[in-house]
């Protein structure tokens, strides 16, 4: 019997000339598997088109649940964002896949995995990373990185398909690169390839409108928590990922959750791209709004630190490793009190807070307001800061009677 290969398949050209390749190249039997983390549309007749292409069979797992539920919910609760602006749409979600692509291999007894990114990209990191912590055993093929791949554009992928009996309506067409699901969708590619050009967003944008062409009316909405996990909005409970989908919409619709960002990817070079997340920019500012109105000055500012560490282990596909798992543990043991209602306006592209509520609110209006309260009295300040400042005071006199003795 030939060894078998898990591919990670989604359908486009450079999967679909994997089939034949792998084939060709490895002898492997090919078996084809589609995680579905929200592409949506993208997943129709795939398992028509993975078999006419030579896979003995094709998997199509839908991970919506656990990719909102175990992947977006602790990055939210992190308020992971790398490089002050990308919220990590590509990066959550390529652990999930590695992990079952791995849980295939298994339930198939196959001896390797193959993926087809690119050797200049993130993916392949991730992908590899993540297989490597679950399973060293296997095997991994990067096609990209393979001596036995010589093709190096469409035109070449295409023709290849058609010598292996492959007929399908792909185009030789330049258009953006794109990875799409249920967090956000990215664009790479065409005029974003040079920072000098401005984005083409009447051509580029699939979730949403540009701020410009958004409604002039705003739109009002309110998001419930429960220890950092969203379970409301506007006052309907939802699991995670439908919570998502709404926000995505609503955010789509009023031009919220566009950035256009030159990143540092993890192999060194400089990348330019956009960025749709639209229901993942209002989920975050909601969840970084509650936290403010609960966290104290220590958490928050310790807070920071883990945040910042926490997307980069996630950018990096650090996932599967100990650092993470205890840094979650941190962050879980953080959100115990972040319990409360968010109420936000979606106006043009930005989200305009209008009022937040939590039981476990630490703001009191009786220390906070300007009249004196009974908690606060103005003159202990007097004390406060003779002890805050006295080694600034120290330094200063100490100065002085060095000038002098000169």
């Amino acid at each position: 019997m030939k060894e078998k290969v898990i591919l990670a398949y989604s359908g486009g050209l450079d999967t679909t000339a994997i089939i034949p390749w792998l084939k060709e190249n490895y002898d492997y039997e090919v078996i084809c598997c589609c995680i579905d983390c929200g592409q949506e549309s993208e997943l129709d007749g795939l398992e028509e088109r993975a078999k006419y292409c030579g896979a003995e069979k094709l998997y199509i797992l839908d991970v919506n649940d656990e990719f909102a539920e175990d992947y977006i919910v602790p990055c939210v609760q992190a308020n992971t964002v790398y490089e002050n602006k990308y919220l990590l749409g590509t990066s959550m979600a390529r652990p999930l896949i590695a992990k079952k692509l791995v849980e295939i291999a298994r339930k198939e007894g196959a001896t390797a995995i193959c993926h087809g990114a690119t050797g200049k990209g993130n993916d392949q990191v991730r992908f590899e990373l993540g297989i490597k912590a679950l399973a060293p055993d296997l095997k991994i093929i990067a096609a990209w990185r393979s001596p036995y791949w010589t093709m190096s554009s469409r035109e070449e992928e295409i023709e290849y398909c058609k010598q292996h009996g492959i007929e399908l309506p792909f185009s030789a067409d330049n258009s953006y690169s794109r990875d799409r699901n249920l967090w956000h969708i990215s664009h790479e590619g065409l005029e974003l390839e040079d920072p000098a050009n401005a984005p083409n967003y009447d051509h580029l944008l699939v979730l949403g409108v540009s701020p410009e062409k958004a409604p002039e009316e705003g739109e009002y909405v309110s998001l419930s928590f429960e220890k950092g996990v969203p379970v409301a909005i506007n006052g309907q409970k939802k699991k995670v990922a439908d919570i998502i989908r709404d926000l995505n919409k609503m955010g789509g619709r009023n031009g919220v959750g566009i950035i256009d960002i030159v990143e540092n990817r993890v192999v060194g070079m400089k990348s330019r791209g956009v960025y749709e997340t639209p229901g993942g920019t209002i989920l975050m500012e909601a969840h970084q709004q509650l936290e403010e109105l609960i966290a104290d000055r220590d958490m928050m500012a310790f807070k920071k630190i883990i945040s910042n560490r926490f997307a980069d282990l996630v950018y990096e596909g650090k996932w599967f490793t100990p650092l993470r798992e205890s840094l979650q543990a941190f962050i879980e043991k953080s959100q115990e009190f972040v319990t409360g209602e968010v109420k936000m306006k979606l106006y043009k592209g930005n989200i305009i807070k209008q009022g937040t509520t939590s039981p476990y609110s630490l703001y009191n209006e009786s220390i906070a307001s300007f009249t004196t309260g009974d908690l606060y009295n103005h003159k202990d300040a007097e004390g406060f800061i003779n002890l805050f400042g006295l080694s600034l005071k120290v330094r200063a006199m100490k100065q002085a009677e060095i000038e002098k003795n000169k």
